[in-house]
Parts: C-alpha cells; sequence; structure tokens
C-alpha cells in the first residue's frame, strides 16, 4: 500500500483545521471584504423577500390582483439572487449567512410587522427599500472592483439593473394608484 506524501498529509491537515476554505488567488483581506459585503446584500435580498412575500399575502384593496401578482413576481426575483450570491461568497473563500438570526442581525433592510399597511405605502415601502438595496449593490460593487473580484462586480451589475426594474414597477404602480405590468 502506498504511503501518502507529505505535501498529501499536509494538504489534509490544513483541510481539517480549515474545511470550508475556498482556493482563491484573492488575498484574505479581499476575502474578507468581499464577503462582508455580499453578505449584507445576502442579508437584504432575504429581509426584502420576506417583506414582499407579507405585502404580497396581505395586499387588499381594488387593485388587488395586479399588485398581488406583482410582488409575487418580484418576490421571485429576488429569491432568485440568493443562490448566487451565497455561492459568489464561497467561491472567493468566504462563508455565508447560516440562519434566520444571522439575517436579522445583518441586515440593513427595516421589517414591517404591522398588522395592516395600506397597498399605496406597501409598494411605496419596497420601492424605497429597493432604491436602498440599488445604492449598497453599488457600494459592493466599489469593494469588490477594488480587490478586482471581475465575476463579482459583473454579477452584481445586472442585480443593480433588475433592483432599478424592480423600483420603477413599484413606483409607476404607486404614483396616483396606478397599475404597472409585469
Amino acid at each position: 500500500m502506498n504511503k501518502p506524501s507529505a505535501e498529501k498529509v499536509r494538504e489534509l491537515e490544513r483541510r481539517r483545521e480549515a474545511p470550508l476554505v475556498t482556493p482563491t488567488d484573492l488575498k484574505g483581506d479581499a476575502t474578507r471584504d468581499i464577503a462582508a459585503a455580499m453578505n449584507g446584500i445576502l442579508a437584504d435580498v432575504f429581509a426584502l423577500y420576506i417583506k414582499t412575500k407579507n405585502f404580497h399575502w396581505h395586499m387588499s384593496g381594488p387593485h388587488f390582483r395586479d399588485y398581488h401578482l406583482l410582488l409575487d413576481d418580484q418576490a421571485d426575483q429576488l429569491y432568485a439572487m440568493t443562490d448566487p450570491i451565497a455561492e459568489r461568497i464561497r467561491k472567493v473563500g468566504g462563508t455565508t449567512l447560516r440562519s434566520i438570526g444571522h439575517i436579522a442581525r445583518t441586515q440593513r433592510v427595516l421589517d414591517n410587522d404591522a398588522e395592516y399597511v395600506d397597498p399605496l405605502d406597501m409598494l411605496a415601502e419596497l420601492r424605497d427599500d429597493s432604491k436602498t438595496l440599488a445604492a449598497s449593490l453599488r457600494q459592493a460593487h466599489e469593494v469588490c472592483d477594488e480587490h478586482r473580484d471581475i465575476a463579482t462586480t459583473s454579477l452584481i451589475e445586472t442585480w443593480i439593473d433588475e433592483t432599478e426594474r424592480r423600483t420603477w414597477f413599484l413606483f409607476e404602480a404607486s404614483r396616483n394608484g396606478g397599475i404597472t405590468g409585469h
């Protein structure tokens, strides 16, 4: 039976000490900074997803169907962002959010636990949260750009565009009680 080389043994020992370390050419400070920025984005996206579903479930009024469908579509878009964000964090060597509590400690998007929220207030709140998310995405882009993480900046650019589209739809839907398409 072949005995493992000294290098193989050292690699196995390193893996036992830090089993989630992902090989990357990024330096440690880049991994730390990018993971922190993107975990903040991930927490905000989860918080905005839950708020959007909350408002979707509790929508009422004469434009119920249109608003209900709009928010369902937007929630789907937000949820679709979560896995690519988390996987990107892992690809650059970071670790990601682990629980609802971790999200709550990290999120910057505020929850809304009110018993009743007027439909137009729901749309306006989600619009403002989406604008805030776009600004946070731009800040994360700067962090990633500083560390020459082109892959993450490329993804962020797409997410900014999608977030701006959601903001626009929410703005148009909330103007004078208007309805927008999806």
